[in-house]
């Protein structure tokens, strides 16, 4: 049945959800690439879609920006809905000169100071890790489409604007940790799938670099990372 944050009914949501943060982002991929995409939500404009890729089911959601909405919107997918695999698709700021613009990353581990997990349950973990399985079928599928992909492990962070008093001990904390992107989402997310015993992953797609401050539009942000998208669908299980 619907929840206060999604109109769907049980059944209209395939297994297998790609997850963006820009609900704009879920419209194009629904549009781009799915075959008879029909739209089950438009709470809070949070649009989803389910149609099929290459015979297979799927859907394609917005998460929000952040932790908590993305920890909304994934939980009840897991626990609501009977979806099995969430693969978010999103963008980061690179913190590596090796991890240019546009490259798309299969992210490994997130590191968070983040308090979502200990207080959802308990969890004393700084870094959550995606499913490795999930993670192997990605990477199969960027071989097969000839996909470049790099791997490493990302910030999830709560913050976006830091003041800049404190931006530099913050920046020497990531990288002490191993981090070479940050984003504010898959921490969370691999989180779910682990309380709830379901899969996660994450593609993200370089939007804006920390080392060379080049940085993309919010347009091509929108609708531009198309090979992170087409390794997701690629990746789909049957």
């Amino acid at each position: 049945m619907p929840t206060p944050h999604n109109q769907a009914s049980y059944g209209e949501i395939a297994k297998t959800v790609l997850m963006p943060g820009d609900p704009l982002r879920a419209k194009f991929i629904a549009e781009t690439f799915l075959k008879d995409p029909v739209q089950f939500n438009t709470v809070r404009n949070m649009f989803g879609y389910t149609g099929t890729y290459e015979g297979k089911r799927v859907s394609v959601m917005g998460s929000g920006m952040g932790m908590p909405s993305i920890g909304i919107y994934s939980y009840e997918l897991y626990t609501q809905y009977g979806v099995e695999s969430i693969i978010r698709v999103g963008s980061c700021g690179s913190m590596n000169k090796d991890l240019k613009i546009y490259d798309v990353l299969n992210v490994t581990g997130a590191f968070s100071e983040s308090t979502y997990a200990y207080l959802q349950s308990g969890d004393t973990e700084k870094i959550q890790r995606p499913t490795p399985e999930l993670v192997e079928r990605l990477k199969k599928s960027a071989e097969e489409l000839g996909i470049e992909m790099q791997e490493g492990t990302v910030s999830s962070g709560d913050v976006f604007y830091y003041d800049p008093s404190v931006f530099e001990e913050r920046f020497q904390t990531l990288l002490d940790n191993g981090c070479v992107a940050a984003e504010m989402e898959s921490f969370a997310l691999f989180h779910n799938a682990k309380v709830t015993g379901k899969k996660a992953a994450c593609l993200l797609t370089v939007s804006d670099s920390m080392i060379t401050h080049e940085e993309t539009t919010a347009e091509e942000r929108q609708s531009s990372f198309t090979g992170m998208m087409k390794i997701a669908l690629g990746a789909i299980e049957e």
